[in-house]
């Protein structure tokens, strides 16, 4: 079972305040003159005489690796590539300002692979801050990446992208204490929730269901219906109802019967079950929302074949079930539901693991944002989750 820190951990609304703040005012964060152009922005492939790998991560988001039957272990016995694999991925802004230096500027951050939220990734597809994947390389990408994944907005043709795992953000109460919590409307009002509520403090997870219920399209939104979502949020901060916002922490909390219900995201959720059956996920009746955390390779990789082909490995249907046995987020590739009767036949049919089509219906995304709409809504979000 996979460790519950997918997402940064923060401690205290000031704290969460000043990190989705501060990166909101990086000199860089206009990024004047650091836009690339991939084609040109590119070093050497090394990958036939230096067979090594440098793979950027989250933690706790991958079977044991010291494990010689590991999925990591079996890739380097496999083919002969030594990886060197860090869990230094703990927040999307966070590592941005870690690599935006290098990358706008045309020089290499050390690394090959580096994972990062769709939103994150979009901006940094957007920047031309990543190198284009050779399809004949990824074939298993292209093959079985499951279609509630593919042909987004921002990469349609996953040329650039490949989803590590992925999640749902939908609500999780305590079953035992408070009654069914069916809609993100009722985190905001009902009163027997009243101060024992958390919400994330991903400014996207938490605001894309703040749009749905002012009736508006996370996907597509104006300035004003943006306003109207922040302005509804605050209300709620104001009059007591939000607790917290909160990296995954929540699971302590609400495991403690510290809070009764929260924003959740559904491997956290998974986990906690396994310990208290009293923990429920609900599709809330906005709808749920669906992320990824996506490989991308970035610009001056040396090792970028090594790279494809960790990529086309883990999109092999038996690797991606192992890998989705251990960590328990949905599993993006097609064929690793069967493969899983072979490796523990109880999560087969877990809907958090496996969703069908049905259940992802309801599912939206979020609107990729210009620089300028980053700066001015990443401000207001700030404000108003750190007031």
């Amino acid at each position: 079972m996979g460790g519950m820190q997918r997402r940064t951990v923060l401690k205290g609304a000031g704290v969460v305040a000043a990190m989705a703040g501060s990166a909101a005012v990086l000199p860089l964060f206009g990024l004047k003159g650091a836009k690339q152009d991939p084609l040109t922005c590119f070093a050497k492939d090394l990958s036939d005489t230096d067979k090594r790998l440098v793979v950027s991560n989250w933690p706790q988001y991958i079977d044991p690796m010291k494990k010689p039957s590991s999925t990591l272990k079996v890739f380097e016995s496999q083919f002969g590539i030594e990886v060197d694999y860090s869990d230094d991925v703990n927040d999307n802004n966070e590592f941005f300002a870690k690599v935006r230096n290098q990358l706008g500027s045309c020089q290499s951050v050390k690394r090959d692979i580096m994972v990062l939220t769709d939103w994150m990734a979009a901006r940094m597809i957007g920047l031309g801050w990543t190198q284009p994947m050779d399809a004949a390389k990824v074939p298993n990408l292209h093959k079985n990446l499951i279609k509630p994944l593919q042909g987004k907005a921002w990469d349609p043709d996953r040329v650039y992208s490949a989803p590590w795992q992925s999640g749902l953000t939908g609500i999780a109460y305590n079953a035992k204490k408070i009654g069914e919590v069916k809609s993100f409307k009722e985190l905001l009002t009902r009163s027997d929730l009243a101060g024992r509520v958390t919400l994330l403090s991903e400014m996207r997870d938490t605001m894309g269901f703040m749009l749905k219920v002012v009736g508006a399209d996370p996907e597509n939104f104006s300035d004003d219906e943006w306003g109207n979502a922040l302005d509804e949020l605050s209300k709620s901060v104001k009059s007591g109802q939000i607790r917290a916002f909160t990296g995954n922490e929540y699971s302590q909390d609400l495991a403690a019967g510290n809070i009764l219900a929260c924003e959740a995201w559904s491997g956290d959720v998974i986990q906690l079950q396994f310990e208290n059956p009293d923990i429920k996920f609900v599709f809330p009746e906005e709808g749920v929302s669906l992320w990824s955390d996506n490989m991308v390779l970035p610009n001056l990789t040396t090792h970028q074949a090594n790279a494809e082909r960790w990529i086309d490995y883990y999109y092999e249907p038996e690797v991606a079930a192992k890998l989705a046995a251990w960590n328990n987020y949905i599993c993006p590739v097609q064929g690793a539901q069967q493969a899983m009767e072979k490796i523990d036949s109880s999560l087969v049919d877990n809907t958090l693991i496996f969703p069908d089509e049905a259940l992802l219906a309801g599912a939206f995304d979020f609107m990729p944002l210009t620089e300028a709409q980053n700066t001015t809504y990443g401000k207001g979000w700030s404000d108003v989750i750190g007031g």
